[in-house]
């Protein structure tokens, strides 16, 4: 064995050691995602800090002073959705066809095909951020519940087949194949093989939700579930009463405060859905590459490391569902109230860690559905324009970015504070069992913004 190679094996053998120090220490996690020209010119230490400190006292001072936001809600106006949202939610499924049909028999880049780009940028990111601030858009837009209504109603169907026994399993099983299959998988972005995939998944749902009813979606559906999570952190939202709807307005996270405590099935999906997003941001960075063996700046592709980040997926999930199951059981709260403060954090995160691919894959959406032919065309009246990355590399703009993601972070945690100090209850021993659910929030704050600053291959 040469020396040199000998070298190599002691400096990835101190790399895993020091890697984890880096990751819990804010100091040390200076090395930044691209541009690191751009963002190694910021504190990024100061920032982490500083907010593991707010996020801190924030506790505390909740904790023991006990005078905490009301959350109060108004409502703005009656509304009566009636048909309106089964001919949205049919012709979002025609659109769905469309799209499927593009992916199918369009081309094969997945920057020049609708399919992935209006799925990836358009559903998984704008959607959601979109729903952030609006309400819940995907109970608009579902391509399930209006072909579900006529379904059912020419069927003559009225009576489900028991699925509702099982809670939020089937959306968890949704959501883990579909966090594989974006982290894990070798072809996330091949058009073909998301519209081949996406109508299995549309077909297999359909079905059940014909055969059990409507509300299987809420259930059973992760997008469905997963979307409307999301969207209880926005200051507007729409409350049913039979056939009337209200749009009431209020603080974010009101409507969680009036959320029914989370399943032990749901309490799982929340921590997926958190886990889920925490390994796509560990995926790529260097300290994960080295502790599974790795050379960073020559990545060996996905299928070389498809067994290592299937295991690192279902470990990053196993340790979320224990740490926060743990801190809750640690201060003698109850699970599934609590559980629902990280709603908060799972939307703040969502927002914060696809940022940056809202700008730069948004770009090709825009130009692809203004010119879908490739033609030369301007569907949408918008002039030529040409998809450009510069901005990464501006030092004006990155600072913008990092600190719209800081933001979001920061405060996506101190709302999940706050909703754990309301919906835990009053006690004598109110600090003392928050102590240890403060001290995961802090750990979670840390770990959101090292992985939105720490170096990253590809």
């Amino acid at each position: 064995m040469s020396e040199a190679y000998e070298f190599s094996l002691k400096i990835r053998g101190l790399a895993r050691l020091a890697c984890p120090a880096a990751a819990l220490v804010p100091g040390l996690a200076q090395a930044c995602a691209l541009p690191p020209s751009v963002l190694l010119t910021l504190p990024t230490d100061t920032y982490i800090t500083a907010a593991a400190l707010t996020v801190a006292l924030t506790a505390v001072v909740g904790a023991l002073s006990g005078r905490l936001p009301e959350f109060v809600s108004h409502k703005l106006a009656e509304i009566r959705p009636g048909a309106l949202t089964t001919v949205t939610s049919y012709l979002s499924f025609l659109a769905f066809l469309g799209l499927v049909l593009v992916g199918l028999l369009g081309n094969r880049d997945p920057m020049h095909n609708l399919m992935t780009l209006v799925f990836w940028t358009g559903v998984w990111i704008a959607l959601p951020l979109a729903s952030m601030l609006c309400g819940n858009l995907w109970a608009v837009v579902t391509p399930w519940a209006g072909p579900v209504r006529i379904a059912r109603a020419l069927l003559r169907r009225q009576r489900g087949i028991g699925l509702s026994r099982c809670g939020h399993w089937p959306a968890v099983l949704g959501l883990a194949g579909f966090a594989w299959f974006q982290s894990v998988s070798l072809y996330p972005d091949d058009p073909a093989v998301l519209a081949k995939l996406a109508l299995t998944y549309w077909a297999v749902i359909f079905v059940l939700a014909v055969l059990e009813g409507e509300a299987f979606l809420e259930r059973g559906e992760f997008l469905t579930v997963l979307f409307t999570m999301i969207s209880r952190v926005s200051p507007l939202w729409i409350e049913s009463r039979g056939d009337r709807a209200q749009l009431c307005a209020g603080f974010p996270g009101a409507q969680v405060l009036r959320m029914a405590p989370l399943s032990t099935s749901a309490v799982v999906f929340v921590t997926l859905a958190l886990a889920a997003l925490t390994f796509d941001g560990l995926a790529e960075t260097f300290w994960w590459l080295a502790l599974i063996g790795e050379n960073p700046l020559e990545p060996a592709g996905r299928s070389a490391v498809m067994m290592a980040n299937t295991l690192g997926l279902l470990a990053v999930w196993v340790v979320t569902l224990a740490l926060i199951l743990g801190v809750i059981r640690a201060g003698r709260l109850a699970a599934g109230p609590v559980a629902l403060s990280f709603l908060a954090i799972a939307a703040g995160y969502h927002a914060a860690h696809y940022l940056v691919m809202l700008l730069t894959a948004g770009q090709y959406t825009l130009a692809a559905l203004n010119d879908p032919l490739f033609s030369g065309e301007s569907w949408l009246g918008l002039p030529p324009f040409y998809v450009s990355f510069g901005f990464l590399t501006d030092p004006r703009i990155m600072p913008l970015i990092y600190a719209f993601q800081f933001t979001a972070i920061l405060a996506a945690h101190l709302l999940a504070v706050v909703l754990a100090l309301k919906l835990a209850g009053e006690g004598a021993s109110r600090l003392r069992a928050h102590l240890p659910l403060t001290g995961l929030m802090v750990g979670y704050t840390i770990l959101g913004l090292w992985l939105l600053s720490t170096a990253k291959a590809g």
